[in-house]
């Protein structure tokens, strides 16, 4: 019989040596947002319980979703020290006038939100810094601040070579590495990964460069539509998303938790699809609370609502409201082939792992929505 307080995911699991406290079990977090982890089919109902604390900024009507508490704020407070002074002092990465849009990313609050069982600082210090790097290559190199499509390949090369270093002959080998000082998105990557190397295993480490290949990939696809103004077809969107999204970030759950998910489980197709579809989910929320921020911005920026409303003939309202059922789609989707892949496997480490992932899906949510520096929401309800 479940033991009280506990999931039954929870306490189908040995504790940890050397832990007699049957609240810090192996097979996943605790407290922060552990009340959605059920790996059990959802109900269909996309109502959900009312968080344990208040928080800021206003859901989307209509969304599926899982509420969080608030993230401990003595770690917030102290990640958001450490990640400003890794910016500022060691890598240089932003001029002053942008210190108010570093502040308000509030990326501290975002990755206690969704790394709830790091056993350290440190631990999360390591996805908040790819974070970061992630971010400014985004900006820097596609969008807001001085990106443009034209070159991008080149760039981005160039950047991943700060990921997946480059081994070529020793007089060629010092211009390279100068390279990576050249400026500040490639300091970052460099820095970022460092860290990631130290705290992580090989295969980690391999895991997560193929996964910002794929990331990679989505860029360069989403501005070759630009250079061309192509609309995709809805499915061509999709696509694009699958490789242009958050999936780097809870790849890596393993490794701020404090474990390793061998490689031949992470390499499972149920376990991609599982992968995947998080990734596309977690995605597809940025693009429905990012809407009105990015149809401020200049030019034609393409996200799923406006997609649906071009392809499809409809509203802009009706593009943004069918936007939020594909979102709901995918999220169940995500669930069911956890909780498959969860009844197929009942292997530990698989079992943590799929519940870190649900964690870092319902944290990323919660940064969105409680994010109102960032995101407000389209007048359509």
């Amino acid at each position: 019989m479940p033991e009280p307080g506990l999931s039954p995911l929870q306490s189908s699991l040995p504790a940890a040596a050397g832990h007699s406290d049957p609240g810090w079990i192996l097979g996943g977090p605790s407290g922060l947002g552990t009340t959605s982890l059920s790996l059990a089919p959802r109900p269909e109902t996309p109502e959900p319980p009312a968080p344990e604390a208040p928080v800021e900024g206003r859901p989307i009507p209509g969304l599926y979703f899982h509420p969080v508490p608030e993230p401990d704020p003595v770690r917030v407070d102290e990640v958001s020290r450490r990640i400003k002074s890794w910016a500022l002092d060691e890598v240089q990465l932003y001029p002053d006038d942008w210190e108010g849009e570093f502040d308000g990313f509030s990326v501290g609050r975002y990755m206690v939100a969704c790394h709830p069982d790091a056993p350290s600082i440190e631990h999360l210090m390591v996805a908040t810094r790819l974070m970061v790097a992630e971010n400014a290559v985004d900006d820097c190199y596609c969008e807001d601040h001085g990106g443009s499509p034209i070159g991008l390949g080149g760039r981005l090369l160039l950047a991943h070579t700060a990921l997946d270093p480059l081994h070529t002959t020793g007089e060629y080998q010092p211009a390279w590495a100068e390279s990576l000082r050249a400026d500040a998105p490639r300091r970052a990557y460099r820095s970022a990964m460092d860290y990631f190397v130290r705290q992580s295993t090989p295969s980690q480490a391999d895991r997560f460069r193929h996964d910002m290949a794929r990331l990679h990939l989505g860029y360069l696809a989403e501005a070759a539509w630009s250079e061309t103004d192509h609309v995709p077809e809805v499915w061509e969107y999709l696509a694009m998303r699958q490789f242009n999204n958050f999936r780097p970030c809870p790849t890596i759950t393993d490794t701020v938790g404090g474990y390793e998910l061998p490689a031949d489980l992470h390499a499972r197709p149920a376990m991609q699809r599982v992968l995947a579809l998080a990734g596309n989910a977690t995605t597809i929320v940025n693009d429905l609370y990012s809407y009105t921020k990015e149809l401020a911005s200049p030019g034609k920026h393409l996200n799923l609502p406006v997609v649906i409303a071009e392809r499809e003939g409809v509203s802009d309202k009706e593009g943004y409201l069918k936007a939020v059922e594909v979102h709901n789609d995918l999220m169940r989707d995500f669930e069911a082939a956890a909780a498959d892949l969860a009844a197929a496997c009942p292997v530990p480490t698989v079992l943590r792992f799929l519940r870190g992932v649900a964690v870092w899906v319902d944290g990323n949510h919660y940064w969105h929505q409680t994010n109102t520096y960032r995101y407000s929401l389209p007048d359509f309800w």
